[in-house]
């Protein structure tokens, strides 16, 4: 996630994440979910939401590393964290970047812990605590710095700049003016230095520039994803047009804003945007208006009431409750804006909220609080510095003093407290360079002059109050030209970019088809190993079904192959909605699905002809859109696909490049369930051939083992019956002696021994054969002693070892009872024996097996069989499992025995086989359970 996760991304890269994420599936996805999601925290927090929940899901399944898995959960948490800050839920907003601090600092993450300070700021900000808010901005441009993020050292350092306005314009000039470079910016940093100018600008009552710089700003902004900014700027925008008379144009922007708030959600922003849009009213005289806006406003931000723009809204409020006369209202906000800008500390709230104070109170007849309020906002404005606010404050204490009897200053060299303030005023006013007397300051003047009795002077004062409004009237002229100019700038940007954006347009036309096809066959490279990975025709066809019926208008779908003897196209797939659908015979050349596979071509049918639509309808339901798709493996062509619609012209050149591009999977996939067919039954014929083969060998073993005791019966009874004859013929002939009897029956019990002792060899010979043919044959599961059998298989293979000149030893400890599948447990050991005479001991003479076995914990036993043969070829050992797999083809190696094996062992014993080998031989482990699992004797595991 590190190169991606910068803090705002532009459009053009973000647009590039939502396809990439289309083609993933499970695990794959978190990586691109948790970048989009960052990305898309204020563009549309809504769907950040869903798609951080998600990804929180799969990283609760994922295998990663402790680190990374906590670098991810801290991230999810920052997202999650600033959509609860975006709507206005502080606490919760709190909680979640502590946490992603605590993730990311326990990693090191220092970006991590950059963005979680930048989280806190703001919420500190919505707070009302800018201490805080400026501690959280050092901290996150210390963390970027030591990360080496130029970036987020930038911002950090912007939005420092920006809030330092408020409180010292000068100072935040000082410092700021010079470190940035607007040349060469990124737009995400470019976003907050227009803001910080803006601001500075406004300060300054260069309103021109400041709209300017806000206008740079919000595209900025919006450019990369910063919307809550965006909204910020074009009221700032809004703002600096009304202050240069230009309401109509600040109206503008302040829809403008809006419109980009209300679909939000979120409450400071559109309570931001209502409370400026109503001062523009209340400054068009249209109170009633303004005042609806603001109580829309202080109603949203409520929960927010510790932040800046809460306390724009009460000055708002007070100077329209001023202008409506409702001055206890008046009072009641402009003292609770005096609580607020105690808080902020925010310089430009203080003098005016003391202003708007004393004016109301001098209004409710308060003159003693009005005077000390006008008092303090004096002094305030003195130790600011602001000259502006001194003469505000000034001709309040005026006003003052015309309404109320009251004690002259102690200071006043004039005949009235009236005339010594707007003297003040007049003479602070000489010292501001550039500035312009208002009208109605010398009209105060002129009048207190005349009710003094001064009338000479307050003539001459009249006429500079004229000459005061002719200046005024100029620099209003001014102002609306700027104001003017300002937008004639915004909107020949706005008109260029509209000009490129068309000219633009049409190549995006055009882009557009080409983009579609992309992503469409993007897609469909996704959905392809779907299809393919199926090795059966059935399950092919139904991921078709399912595959053609999301991606197109489809009432019937069917899949006709070629039959065997090439008479037909036989319908393997396919149903019109409720009725399934006939073969068709290779005989009707004009049938459309026929002429699509004879020619090889697709053949498309936009609108059926309503007569002709009725004769072949047959009661089916009426399709009007009609296209078939030949289905070609190479120069083969297997069958024929066909999709249909009930309305005409269902299928453009997008949906034939999408049902053309499922056929060629199609055909792939059913060729390869056709093939795979043909390999299971040619598998099937030789595994029953190799199975037969081994009988056949275990019948040959069992035959030469019985030769040898037979054979010696016969010949000791051929000698028993020379004697008998002998004697018989002594009896009858000279007589018989004692002697000759005694020998007789000497060797008769002798004979007798011997007989015995083959007969009953041979006997035990054949009963272990019929055990182990009954088990071979049935494969039936009982309980049995593992050394009672093991010596029945190696009694049958024991022949053949001798003669190959090696030897079998066994260990298996007595009275280990398994109840499993003994025939099959026998065919695998007789498959690693015949396995270690074929192959380990190639070149060997007087080689060794040996097999033992031994009781396991959980109920398992271990059954180990090994050779001190050549060993296996490490290339080798990766694949003797593999069905077909021999080094000896056409030599005795069938490639079937160890494949066999591994399949008995792990599908009917349920057991687990693994093999080690070297130079000094080669080891089979067989790890199976005492207890075999059941298996449904009507449906047996499939051990091919």
């Amino acid at each position: 996630m590190g190169n991606m996760m910068h803090m705002f991304a532009l459009d053009s890269e973000v647009e590039q994440l939502e396809p990439a994420l289309l083609p993933l599936r499970g695990v794959e996805r978190l990586p691109v979910l948790l970048v989009l999601a960052w990305h898309l925290r204020q563009r549309d927090s809504a769907h950040a939401a869903l798609l951080a929940a998600e990804a929180l899901d799969l990283l609760h399944c994922a295998s990663l590393a402790p680190a990374e898995r906590q670098r991810i959960q801290a991230r999810l948490w920052l997202i999650q964290g600033e959509i609860r800050w975006l709507c206005g839920e502080l606490d919760a907003a709190t909680t979640l970047a502590q946490e992603a601090m605590r993730l990311s600092c326990g990693q090191d993450d220092a970006i991590g812990c950059a963005d979680a300070h930048w989280l806190q700021a703001w919420i500190a900000v919505d707070c009302g605590d800018h201490v805080r808010c400026d501690a959280e901005l050092e901290l996150a441009a210390s963390c970027a710095r030591s990360a080496g993020d130029a970036l987020r050292v930038g911002v950090a350092e912007a939005t420092m700049a920006r809030w330092a306005v408020l409180h010292d314009w000068h100072g935040a000039a000082t410092r700021w003016g010079p470190h940035f470079d607007t040349l060469q910016m990124h737009p995400a940093l470019a976003t907050w230095v227009n803001d910080f100018l803006g601001l500075g600008a406004s300060a300054s009552s260069n309103f021109g520039a400041a709209a300017a710089y806000f206008i740079h700003g919000y595209e900025s902004a919006l450019e990369t994803g910063q919307l809550r900014a965006a909204i910020t700027a074009a009221t700032n925008i809004g703002e600096d047009f009304t202050r240069l008379n230009d309401h109509h144009a600040a109206l503008e922007w302040m829809q403008c804003a809006l419109d980009l708030a209300r679909p939000t959600g979120w409450p400071r922003s559109i309570g931001a945007c209502l409370m400026h849009t109503a001062d523009t009213m209340r400054r068009l005289g249209r109170l009633a208006a303004a005042e609806e806006l603001l109580q829309e406003a202080l109603l949203i931000m409520a929960p927010l009431a510790g932040g800046r723009s809460y306390a724009v809204a009460l000055q708002y409020l007070g100077d329209l409750a001023l202008d409506k006369g409702d001055y206890d209202v008046a009072l009641d906000a402009f003292v609770h804006l005096v609580e607020r800008a105690g808080l902020l500390n925010h310089a430009d709230f203080h003098s005016a909220a003391r202003r708007g104070q004393a004016h109301a109170l001098s209004h409710l007849n308060r003159p003693e609080l009005a005077l000390q309020a006008a008092h303090e906002a004096h002094e305030l404005a003195c130790q600011q510095g602001h000259a502006h606010n001194q003469i505000a404050a000034l001709r309040v204490l005026a006003i003052i003093h015309a309404r109320h009897p009251l004690p002259l200053p102690a200071d006043s060299v004039e005949t009235s407290a009236t005339l010594h303030y707007l003297r003040q005023a007049l003479k602070l006013a000489a010292t501001i360079d550039d500035y312009s007397l208002p009208g109605d300051l010398l009209d105060d003047l002129a009048r207190e002059h005349a009710r003094q009795g001064d009338f000479p002077q307050a003539y001459k004062i009249a006429l500079a109050a004229s000459m005061a409004r002719d200046q005024n009237h100029n620099q209003d002229a001014t102002n609306r030209a700027i104001a003017m100019q300002v937008h004639h700038q915004t909107e020949h940007a706005r008109a260029e970019g509209n000009h490129h954006r068309a000219l633009a347009a049409s190549e995006a036309r055009r882009a557009e088809m080409l983009q579609q096809t992309s992503a469409t066959l993007e897609r469909l490279s996704a959905i392809g190993p779907e299809i393919t990975t199926h090795l059966d025709a059935g399950a092919v066809c139904q991921a078709l079904d399912r595959i053609v019926h999301a991606l197109l208008s489809a009432s019937t779908f069917a899949i006709y192959l070629t039959d065997p003897a090439g008479s037909a196209l036989k319908r393997v797939f396919g149903i019109d909605l409720v009725q399934t659908l006939p073969s068709i015979a290779l005989s009707r050349l004009h049938a459309d699905p026929v002429r699509c596979l004879l020619e090889r071509r697709e053949v498309y049918i936009e609108h059926v002809p309503d007569l002709m639509h009725e004769q072949d309808s047959d009661g089916n339901l009426a399709n009007l859109s009609i296209l078939y798709m030949p289905l070609m493996v190479g120069e083969r062509t297997l069958g024929v696909m066909t999709v249909q619609a009930r309305h005409a012209h269902a299928y453009g050149e997008h949906e034939r490049l999408i049902f053309r591009t499922l056929c060629s999977y199609g055909a792939i996939a059913l060729d390869n369930a056709h093939a795979y067919r043909q390999l299971q039954d040619a598998q099937a014929q030789l595994v029953s051939q190799e199975k037969l083969a081994a009988l056949g060998a275990l019948m040959a073993g069992v035959a030469h083992e019985l030769n040898t005791p037979i054979g010696n019966s016969l010949l000791i009874a051929g000698a028993m019956q020379q004697k008998a004859d002998e004697l018989e013929a002594r009896l009858n002939g000279p007589g018989l002696r004692r002697l000759d009897l005694t020998n007789f029956i000497a060797d008769a019990r002798q004979a007798s021994e011997l007989v015995m002792r083959g007969l009953t060899s041979a006997a035990d010979l054949v009963n272990s054969f019929k055990q182990v043919a009954l088990d071979r044959t049935t494969e039936q599961r009982r309980v049995f002693d593992l050394r009672q059998v093991a010596h029945e298989i190696i009694a049958t293979m024991r022949n053949r070892i001798h003669a190959t000149g090696h030897v079998i030893e066994y260990d298996i400890a007595p009275s280990l009872i398994m109840h499993s599948y003994p025939g099959p447990l026998g065919q695998v050991i007789t498959n690693l024996i015949n396995n270690a005479l074929l192959h380990a001991f190639d070149g060997v003479h007087e080689g060794k097996m040996w097999l033992s076995a031994s009781r396991f914990v959980d109920k398992r036993v271990h059954i180990m069989f090994g050779d001190n043969g050549r060993g296996i070829a490490p290339d080798n050992i990766k694949r003797i499992f593999d069905p077909f797999f021999t080094t000896k083809m056409g030599h005795g190696g069938s490639g079937l025995g160890l494949s066999i094996s591994y399949n008995i062992i792990t599908a009917l014993l349920g057991g687990q086989i693994s093999v080690t080998s070297s130079s000094a031989g080669t080891t089979f482990l067989l790890d199976l359970p005492l207890s075999a699992p059941q298996h449904d004797p009507e449906r047996p595991a499939h051990i091919d």
